[in-house]
């Protein structure tokens, strides 16, 4: 019996996230697929920051034309936590890797991803157009992993392809719907609009953007839709190409203007009836840097900072990275965090605090740039999250004062002492351990006991100046110190080094 609530569910397109090692062909598999099925409507490619997009198959099946739709996330390491998300919000994962190589370590880590959101699994296996391709290798690796596809007995598809020919591209997009087909992706449209945000950007001209997931129900221009951390009426809803729609469906990544502010990556979003109800349900988070208190040892150093970044994805993957900095020494503190360009308030904030400004792809305005370079304000740039990781830990490190490393040279007993000259003195020796040099820094022992310490000014032989006094060998000392030496006593010579600090 068909109830009424079954009445208003359809079926909904797949979305799907690809995962696997960096360098492995994630970014080749989501360009084939744009190029072979995307219109030339597009222009240009995707645009920037949009973090999702819609393509159509026609499946060999039922003879129609389905949707799919792609999470375009990043695919270097230290964006373990936005793939891990990603996960989350999708229905099925590709895990891709390259034929020729095997797994690897960022192959394991999708793999718990995967496991940990109980999503279905495709593998992808890449490059098998290289002659040094093994695929029935790497699927003997991953069975290693709990990774059994169906060519070895288990019940994952498996796909050879090729980024490079093309091999496969079309095999891939039909395994998907397939298994689409067998989760019954269903949604319930006579709802209001629910989903994720999976990215997030203050566009200098539009005002805060956002890229939502639309999961169930519809979403319409003028609506009212919140998050637990920002609200808004929709003024403007666009597909992934930037085109107008008035109305989304689930599974559609879509566009939108109207936020009041900049919501956070990975929340959850909900559409309300009306602005009333919106608040009522809205829990707003004050900003955490208004309201931290730092509780910090008088004796520990701090490095301030102020975060500024293109989009909230990087934020995110920006602060993860500061975060795994071991600070037992170093105390790192971000005063500021958000999208944007490098503005005139960051450089005062900096200028306050003591501040280290760092911009991820992100410019900094003229006003800006003047004030930072009157004040003396440090505004680094970076375009590479692993140049703005390395950049920081210097900075951290040059806060640690460097270690003070003492090394032994040798010890020569005192044989004779000549007249002093002001904290000068002229004395003969004998090396009995090690070697001395001209220029090493002495202890006075009498008597097994420090009562000074000094320099090595001068070192002669046979009256002939000389850089070494070596063990056995009979030496004059032109010696500086602060205590004056006599005969039987023994000067304990040794070098200092500075060792830089490190984290």
């Amino acid at each position: 019996m068909t109830t009424k609530k079954d009445k208003n569910l359809i079926t909904r397109p797949p979305v799907v996230v690809i995962l696997g090692h960096v360098d492995h062909g994630k970014s080749s598999i989501l360009e084939s697929i744009k190029d072979l099925k995307i219109t030339e409507k597009e222009s240009g490619g995707i645009t920037q920051h949009i973090g999702a997009y819609e393509v159509e198959h026609l499946s060999a099946g039922s003879g129609q034309a389905k949707k799919i739709t792609f999470l375009d996330t990043p695919g270097h390491e230290a964006f373990s936590a936005i793939r891990s998300r990603g996960a989350k919000v999708a229905d099925i994962a590709i895990l891709v890797v390259a034929a020729e190589e095997g797994i690897k370590a960022q192959t394991k880590e999708a793999v718990r991803h995967i496991k940990k959101a109980g999503l279905p699994l495709i593998v992808a296996l890449n490059k098998i157009d290289k002659p040094e391709s093994n695929p029935e290798k790497v699927k003997r690796e991953l069975a290693k992993e709990d990774i059994l596809v169906e060519s070895m007995g288990g019940k994952i598809p498996s796909v050879n392809i090729s980024t490079k020919t093309g091999q496969g591209i079309a095999d891939l997009l039909e395994l998907i719907l397939l298994v689409a087909e067998m989760e019954d992706l269903r949604a319930d449209i006579t709802k209001k609009g629910e989903g994720v945000v999976i990215e997030a950007y203050l566009d200098s001209l539009r005002g805060p953007t956002a890229t939502l997931l639309l999961n169930t129900g519809t979403l319409k221009t003028g609506d009212i839709i919140a998050t637990p951390s920002s609200l808004g009426k929709l003024k403007i809803l666009e597909n992934f190409q930037r085109e107008k729609i008035e109305k989304a469906l689930p599974s559609m990544p879509i566009i939108t203007i109207g936020f009041d502010q900049v919501p956070h990556v990975g929340e959850k979003f909900k559409a309300y009836p009306d602005l009333e109800s919106a608040m009522a349900g809205l829990e707003r988070k004050e900003k955490r840097e208004e309201r931290e208190v730092f509780l910090i040892e008088p004796e520990k150093k701090v490095l301030n900072l102020i975060l500024k970044t293109d989009v909230l994805g990087s934020l995110e993957a920006v602060e993860g990275v500061l975060k795994n900095f071991p600070q037992e020494k170093i105390t790192l503190r971000i005063l500021k965090k958000e999208v944007g360009e490098t503005n005139e308030s960051d450089v005062k904030l900096a200028r306050a605090a003591g501040a280290t400004i760092l911009a991820f792809r992100v410019k900094v305005n003229r006003t800006a740039q003047e004030l930072a370079q009157r004040e003396k304000i440090r505004i680094l740039l970076f375009e590479v999250i692993y140049d703005l990781a390395q950049g920081t830990r210097q900075l951290m490190e040059r806060l640690i004062k460097p270690e003070i490393v003492r090394k032994d040279a040798g010890k020569i007993k005192i044989l004779m002492v000549f007249s002093p000259e002001k904290n000068r003195q002229i004395i003969g020796g004998k090396t009995i351990e090690g070697e001395i040099k001209k220029g090493l820094n002495a202890e006075i022992h009498r008597n097994e006991e420090k009562i000074g310490q000094g320099k090595i000014i001068n070192l002669q032989k046979n009256k002939k100046d000389a850089e070494k006094c070596l063990r056995g060998e009979e030496c004059g000392i032109m010696f500086e110190g602060n205590a004056k030496v006599a005969e039987s006593d023994v000067l304990f010579v040794y070098t200092e080094e500075k060792i830089k600090g490190e984290l």
